[in-house]
């Protein structure tokens, strides 16, 4: 009897041992997953920036091919050509002014933090709300991501060569991997696929023909300002504003922030002019450009916007943050397009199915 006991006590022993090891198993195979996944979507995102990158060389050739009457083959040589000429051209004028301006921002920039708060203490105010943050450690982390951010705001993608092969490898022939999309889909559902892809293709060519516009125009209305006001590294802060453009909401007051501590330097009506200023080309460049992104991208509600923002730059950091308007375009299409007019389309029949009984 007492080995019966002994030999159950054992079993349970192991069956116990056996569940903890399951359990543990299963919680490595979903870390494993998640990390898996994780490492899909980041691929999945450069995959979408190669997907603009074609769209933009594609927008560029349909112009020429529409204006010159080329054939489509030399419009696109002229497309990619011509833009790889007029980013070497830009970089061989003004790379190394570009460079230095970076590097003296980078430097300034601690002196800078430093100058403010100086200024914000002889404010009681001010003196209050830099006792409440003020600290060793959060001063020098505040100074180190500032200056860690700002010195490398020109290399956000990384993966840019991958990028770009994609994106050529996508313009020069991409019937391919249309066609073998179209090849995963049953047979009736392939002109619907058609259809989906070539308004995906449409809203992307409009988000990207209004960001390119919108940062051109920030960039060029900056630089002039802030040239004519003699302001330190104009060039600079003015291309920051033009690149953070690309990200709604957040980007605006983002490119404000170096600008109007550099003014500050300088005296607190230049900061004040500097912010106005930011506040006015964005406010001219949002009335012009807005009207032009709404008519080829679909409404897409704002704070649904910012959700997705929040949420793309958790997952995936800044390039998430800058693609997180284009994904949630085609998310909308697709949900659109699979799931509510499937929808309109069934209740619509059984209205008129009941009207007819």
């Amino acid at each position: 009897m007492i080995k019966t006991k002994t030999e159950h006590t054992t079993q349970k022993e192991l069956t116990y041992i056996q569940k903890v090891w399951q359990t543990v198993a299963i919680i490595a195979l979903l870390v494993i997953i998640i990390l898996i996944a994780r490492v899909a979507f980041n691929l999945l995102l450069m995959v979408l920036c190669g997907t603009l990158v074609s769209v933009y060389f594609h927008g560029l050739g349909d112009l020429i091919e529409r204006k010159t009457r080329l054939s489509r083959k030399w419009a696109m040589i002229i497309s990619v050509c011509g833009t790889f000429a007029l980013l070497a051209i830009s970089l061989w004028f003004m790379g190394t002014k570009i460079a230095i301006q970076v590097s003296q921002l980078s430097e300034s920039l601690p002196h800078t933090i430093n100058n403010f708060q100086a200024k914000l203490s002889k404010d009681p105010l001010g003196h209050k709300v830099l006792e409440y943050f003020n600290g060793r450690n959060s001063n020098q982390k505040m100074m180190d991501t500032a200056q860690s951010f700002f010195s490398t705001s020109f290399g956000v993608l990384g993966n840019i060569y991958i990028i770009l092969f994609l994106g050529i490898f996508f313009s020069v022939n991409p019937s391919i991997y249309k066609d073998g999309i179209l090849l995963l889909l049953p047979e009736n559902k392939k002109f619907m696929g058609l259809y989906v892809i070539n308004r995906i293709s449409l809203s992307l060519k409009g988000w990207l023909k209004g960001t390119l516009l919108a940062t051109v125009l920030v960039t060029v209305m900056l630089t002039i300002c802030f040239t004519f006001m003699d302001l330190p590294v104009a060039l600079v802060l003015a291309l920051i504003a033009g690149i953070l453009r690309i990200i709604p909401n957040f980007g605006t007051a983002a490119a404000m922030i170096p600008g109007v501590l550099l003014a500050l330097t300088i005296s607190t009506n230049t900061a004040i002019i500097v912010a106005l200023m930011y506040i006015v080309t964005q406010t001219i460049v949002g009335n012009i450009i807005t009207p032009i992104i709404q008519k080829k991208l679909i409404n897409m509600p704002p704070a649904l916007t910012i959700i997705s923002q929040i949420l793309m730059g958790t997952l995936s950091g800044a390039l998430g943050i800058i693609l997180a308007v284009p994904l949630l375009a085609i998310v909308m299409i697709l949900v659109d397009e699979l799931y509510v007019k499937p929808m309109r389309a069934k209740a619509k029949g059984q209205i008129n199915t009941n009207l007819t009984v």
